[in-house]
């Protein structure tokens, strides 16, 4: 690299790094539990020995989405891991300048243990692979579902488990249009509904709606925008106190519930929205709501209890995960906050839960990591932040 190349790299990491610092100052907790109050709620220590290390010097990249499947086996996408801007050093087996790292494969599934099981994905014949990759879901058959948000990531792809092609719904390259019902806007995350074969697309980066596929055929079924108004692709603005009525987005989750409800992550405006199957508007929360930047409300899962009682919610401009009281969608505590130690966050990007209420978390930008949190059931604690849920017995 010549040094005229190095100082416009320079120049440009230091303006994204300012960038994304700007929206870091310390901000006022969101609104939670009354304070000193007591509350019960689920609790939870970080698991440092999970996942094991990775085979043949692998490395992850920035870690873009996770999801458990009906066998508790865990898969994550990542990305950008073996860019420039991934770390050089990080992959010097690679470039061949030194014996230590090369890039992992984009999907990487883990059993309970943490045990790496299998590693697939990247270009190939009959589809194209996205420009980023973004969002995962597995259903109930096995396959995989992938997404993207970069340039031309205008589809969806689906997977065998084993990374076998089955299909491709969308037109890659297609220009925005949030009420095209042909091809999608950088879809951010996926999630299934098998019990009515419905997949739901947090559609996404460059549309401002949630979409609806059928599970079998990829056929579009529906669609909508914020409080379930037509969407529209113009640019839309937040500041603290604001209610748009667009999304700003990115769309970033789309989670269907047990009960008919859909939770939406309009993650720019620091909300989330619940609707019905259909589209129609129920209530909102709002979530941290000074955050500015790219906002707090990133990705969420649900308790694993028949009535989803709680949300689990990933804030990654704070660096927390939240526990929401799902019917009040009042948080009642969170854990976590910056830092690199096991149970600390650097931008926690997307969470899943397990059958036995374990909890994990995908990290981007320097992150680069996923990382279990064990369910300890249900304890009485103080509302508000709890810090690093380290384990009881080391502290």
């Amino acid at each position: 690299m010549t040094t005229k190349m190095k100082l416009a790299v320079g120049a440009s990491l230091t303006l994204a790094i300012a960038a994304f610092s700007a929206g870091q100052s310390i901000l006022k907790e969101p609104a939670v539990a009354q304070s000193g109050s007591m509350v019960t709620a689920p609790s939870f220590e970080v698991d440092p020995f999970w996942p094991k290390p990775l085979p043949n010097q692998w490395i992850i990249g920035r870690a873009i989405g996770v999801e458990v499947d009906e066998r508790d086996h865990v898969f994550m996408v990542h990305r950008d891991q073996d860019s420039m801007f991934g770390g050089a050093t990080e992959i010097g087996l690679t470039m061949g300048v030194s014996e230590c790292c090369t890039a992992a494969p984009p999907i990487l599934e883990f059993d309970p243990q943490g045990n790496l099981v299998n590693a697939w994905g990247g270009p190939g014949d009959g589809f194209t692979w996205p420009a980023s990759n973004h969002g995962i879901a597995v259903a109930p058959n096995g396959n995989v579902w992938i997404g993207g948000n970069g340039g031309g990531d205008a589809h969806v792809l689906v997977f065998t488990g084993d990374g076998q092609f089955v299909a491709e719904y969308g037109i890659p390259g297609s220009e925005p249009d949030s009420n095209s019902t042909t091809f999608f806007g950088q879809v951010a995350e996926i999630e299934i509904d098998g019990d009515n074969n419905e997949v739901f697309l947090a559609d996404g980066y460059r549309h401002k709606r949630v979409a609806v596929l059928d599970l079998n055929t990829g056929a579009f079924k529906r669609y909508w925008g914020a409080y379930g108004n037509r969407p529209v692709d113009g640019r839309v603005d937040y500041q603290p106190g604001d209610r748009p009525q667009q999304f700003r987005g990115p769309v970033h989750c789309a989670i269907p519930s047990n009960d008919g409800l859909v939770y939406v992550c309009d993650r720019g405006s620091d909300r989330i929205q619940v609707f019905r199957t259909d589209g129609t508007y129920v209530k909102e929360a709002y979530i941290a709501p000074e955050t500015l930047a790219q906002g707090s409300t990133w990705d969420i899962d649900f308790s694993n209890d028949p009535e989803q009682k709680y949300i689990y919610l990933a804030d990654g401009q704070n660096f927390k995960i939240y526990v929401l009281d799902r019917e009040s969608l009042e948080v009642l505590v969170s854990f976590g906050g910056g830092g690199r130690q096991p149970g600390q966050f650097y931008a926690p990007h997307s969470i899943a839960t397990d059958s036995r209420n374990n909890i994990y978390t995908t990290e981007t930008y320097e992150g680069k990591r996923i990382q279990k949190f064990v369910y300890q059931g249900m304890k009485t604690m103080p509302a508000g932040h709890q810090g690093v849920p380290w384990p009881a017995d080391r502290m």
